[in-house]
C-alpha cells in the first residue's frame, strides 16, 4: 500500500552514503510484495501471513522524510520551490508513468470471478491510465477495478499522491520549521494517529489506497507522522556503532509485517494500537539503527545497494504482475499451497522486472530529464 515514499533516493553526491537504509527500503519492498501476495489468498484478516505488511508504507514515508532532510534541509535558503518540486518530479514520475502503462497493458490478462475485465470498455480504460499516469485519483465510474482504489491500474501508487503532498508542504512550510516546532508537530501527529488507529472502524492503519470511509484523512496522518519525524530524524540523531545494524532491522521489519493480527475481529482497538506502536516507536528506532550502522564489506554494500536501486521500480510494477498471477490461480481453482511455484516465479520475475527498469528505463529517463530540466 506503498515507498514512493519508497523512491526518496536524493542523497547528495557531497555527502556520506547511508547504504543500510537503502538495503532496508529494498527488505521493506519485498515485505510490501509479500502482504499483496497474501492478502489476495487470505480468506480472511486472521489468515493473512503478513498481516499487517502494509505497514511498511509508513516505513516508507519515514525514510523519504530522513532523506529529504539529509540532502535538503542545508539548502533551504538557496533551492527556490519550483527547482525543488522539479527535482523530485524527476525522480518519481518517470515510474508512475511507465507503472500505469504496465498495469494497462496487462489490465485484460486479469480476469477472474472478482473482476470482469471485458466489461470494461476501451476508452474507459485509456482515460483511467491517463489519470493514473498523472497521478489524479479515480472516482466512481472510471474506477475500473471496482474495489474503491483511488489508482485501479496500479495500486501502490496512492502512497505516491501522497507522498507529493509530503513534498509541497516539506518545500512550502515544514523545512521552515526550527528543530522544536518540528518536534512538536511530529508528537502533536502522533497523538493523532495514535486516536486514529485505536478508533477506526476497521482497526487497523491501513488507509489511503481508496478515499472511502475517510480514507484520504487517514492517508494524510500516516504520511504526516512518518514524514515530519523521519526529518526530525535528520536533524536530531546521533550515530553510533551498532554491528549487524541491517540484518537486525530487517528482521524487525520482517517481524512486524508478520505477527498475527492482534486482538481477532472481536477487539479491534488491540490492533490498532500494535500498528501505532510499529509505527511511532519500532519505525523510528530502525531508521535511527539503519543510520547508524555500516556495511564492512564489498559484498554487502553491494547487496545493500542493489535491494536500495531496484526498491522504487520493485514497488511500482509488481502489482499488475500479481494481480495477473491471482487471476489465473482464481481460473483454475488453485488454492495458496498449490500456487507456490507460480508465487515464487512472480517474485523472481517482479525482480527482475523491476532491475530491467531501473537499468533501461528509469535511470536513463531522469538523466536525460536532468541534462534538460534541472
Amino acid at each position: 500500500m506503498n515507498p514512493s515514499p519508497i523512491s526518496a533516493g536524493a542523497f547528495s553526491d557531497t555527502k556520506p552514503h547511508y547504504h543500510l537504509l537503502d538495503g532496508l527500503r529494498g527488505v521493506a519492498a519485498l515485505v510490501v510484495i509479500c502482504f499483496h501476495i497474501g492478502e489476495d489468498f487470505a480468506t480472511n484478516s486472521l489468515t493473512h501471513y503478513f498481516s499487517h505488511g502494509y505497514l511498511a508504507v509508513d516505513f516508507f514515508f519515514m525514510l523519504s522524510g530522513f532523506v529529504i532532510g539529509y540532502a535538503y534541509d542545508d539548502r533551504c535558503n538557496s533551492m527556490s520551490v519550483g527547482s525543488f518540486i522539479k527535482r523530485r518530479v524527476i525522480r518519481l514520475h518517470p515510474m508512475v508513468i511507465v507503472g500505469a502503462l504496465f498495469g494497462a497493458v496487462m489490465f485484460y490478462g486479469q480476469g477472474s470471478e472478482y473482476l470482469n475485465v471485458k466489461s470494461v470498455p476501451l476508452a474507459l480504460l485509456a482515460f483511467a491510465t491517463l489519470l493514473n499516469m498523472l497521478l489524479v485519483p479515480a472516482w466512481s465510474g472510471v474506477e475500473v477495478r471496482g474495489f474503491g482504489e483511488i489508482f485501479p491500474l496500479n495500486g501502490p501508487a496512492w502512497s505516491l499522491f501522497f507522498e507529493y503532498l509530503a513534498n509541497l508542504l516539506y518545500v512550502l512550510f515544514i523545512r521552515k520549521l526550527s528543530t522544536h516546532r518540528l518536534a512538536l508537530l511530529v508528537f502533536a501527529m502522533a497523538g493523532a494517529l495514535l486516536g486514529y488507529a485505536l478508533t477506526n472502524e476497521s482497526g487497523t492503519l491501513g488507509a489511503g489506497w481508496t478515499f472511502a470511509n475517510g480514507g484520504f484523512w487517514g492517508g494524510m496522518l500516516r504520511v504526516m507522522f512518518a514524514f515530519p519525524a523521519g526529518l526530525l530524524l535528520s536533524r536530531v540523531s546521533c550515530k553510533c556503532n551498532i554491528r549487524g545494524a541491517f540484518w537486525w532491522c530487517a528482521m524487525a521489519i520482517a517481524a512486524v509485517a508478520m505477527a498475527p493480527r492482534i486482538g481477532g475481529e472481536g477487539q479491534l482497538w488491540a490492533n490498532g494500537l500494535y500498528e501505532a506502536l510499529c509505527v511511532l516507536v519500532v519505525f523510528p528506532l530502525m531508521v535511527w539503527l539503519g543510520a547508524s550502522g555500516q556495511t564492512t564489506d564489498a559484498l554487502s554494500t553491494r547487496v545493500c545497494n542493489f535491494l536500495g536501486n531496484i526498491s522504487y521500480p520493485l514497488y511500482l510494477t509488481h502489482f499488475p504482475l500479481l494481480y495477473t498471477c491471482f487471476a489465473y490461480a482464481k481460473r483454475n481453482n488453485m488454492p495458496f499451497c498449490e500456487s507456490l511455484p507460480q508465487i515464487l516465479a512472480l517474485i523472481f520475475a517482479c525482480i527482475a522486472l523491476a532491475w530491467l527498469c531501473l537499468k533501461y528505463y528509469d535511470v536513463p529517463v531522469r538523466r536525460w530529464l536532468q541534462r534538460r530540466l534541472a
